[in-house]
């Protein structure tokens, strides 16, 4: 469906919540000189550098600007430039229809997730949970270098099968914003196994708290049986990521999935009670034997890997390794 990235090719840029263009402009710069000195082009959406109070513009506004690089046949990529809060306003106006015409490769995480659902719920054309321009590639070395790494190996040099290796490092570390003050606290890199077992499935999930703000719409994916669901959540409290899980387990995802990949969550807030979210996700689970790869690289800690999202992995939690099975782009 899609060709490899290659130099040259133009990335698109999109604010579909935040401001950050306006508010962290040089996190922004650097990212998007990032990008153009690995050789392509960036097009600025038409909110870049523009602020609406806690927001990039009204939700047309910003659904407009989304629909304007979707319509651009020149573009190969969209990215997103950060996530937010709010991207769920913008799926009732939507080209769904230009998408599926002409359709590119979407890119972001977080809020972002609920762009990249409703792409694939109304579409079923894959899209893809991962680096998003500002948090991802306006990052300093090392650890943006780790990323690209990832980036370029998944968009530019597709092969099946690809076994995603795990970095040895990583970091949450909340500095270096702006400007670089001082290198970031690295942590030896471990994902956590629970329930030993291998299952294949479809890739599907993303950002828990964006998908509480739309699951249950015509715009949230149907969970099939066998599916694989990724979860993730950032800077959130132990009793939100309750609140989230709990939610899943209601809408019956639980009783369909066949394995569960947990992002690490990035400065998680444990309220003193010792938990993880781990924990919490077993305590919804209630006993159920899922296979369950926790504390994955696919989240807002750096460095962050891509996964494309309505696309078959191979989760082995026996060996801890998740492996691309059918052709993602």
């Amino acid at each position: 469906m899609f060709q490899p990235l290659q130099r040259g090719d133009k990335i698109g840029i999109f604010s579909s919540s935040v401001p950050a263009t306006s508010t962290a402009k040089l996190r922004y710069d650097r990212g998007k000189e990032f990008l153009q000195a690995k050789g392509f082009h960036i097009i600025e959406g038409n909110l870049t550098g523009k602020q609406d109070g806690y927001r990039s513009g009204t939700p047309k506004e910003r659904a407009k600007e989304f629909n304007q690089l979707l319509r651009d046949p020149s573009i190969k990529m969209i990215m997103s430039s950060i996530g937010g809060t709010n991207s769920n306003s913008l799926l009732p106006y939507i080209d769904y229809e230009a998408f599926k015409n002409n359709p590119k490769i979407v890119i972001g995480y977080s809020d972002t997730t609920a762009i990249l659902l409703a792409l694939f719920a109304k579409t079923n054309i894959p899209t893809y949970y991962g680096p998003a321009l500002i948090p991802s590639f306006g990052e300093f070395e090392p650890l943006v270098h780790e990323t690209y790494n990832y980036f370029k190996h998944y968009f530019s040099q597709p092969s099946v099968p690809y076994t995603i290796p795990m970095s040895p490092v990583w970091s949450d570390e909340m500095i270096n914003w702006l400007t670089y003050e001082k290198p970031k606290t690295l942590y030896s890199n471990k994902w956590i196994s629970f329930h030993e077992g291998v299952v294949e499935g479809r890739l599907i999930g993303g950002n828990n708290n964006t998908m509480y703000g739309f699951i249950g719409t015509p715009y949230f994916p149907v969970i099939k049986n066998g599916d694989i669901l990724l979860i993730e959540d950032s800077l959130k409290s132990a009793s939100t990521v309750e609140k989230n899980l709990a939610m899943l387990k209601l809408h019956g995802i639980f009783d369909k999935v066949g394995g569960i990949i947990l992002g690490k969550h990035e400065l998680f807030d444990d309220e003193g009670t010792g938990k993880q979210p781990l924990d919490l996700l077993l305590e919804q689970l209630d006993g159920k034997i899922i296979p369950i790869l926790a504390d994955v690289d696919c989240a807002h800690t750096h460095p962050m890997f891509p996964l494309a999202i309505g696309k078959k992995i191979r989760l082995d939690t026996i060996t801890q390794t998740i492996t691309c099975i059918e052709h993602w782009l």
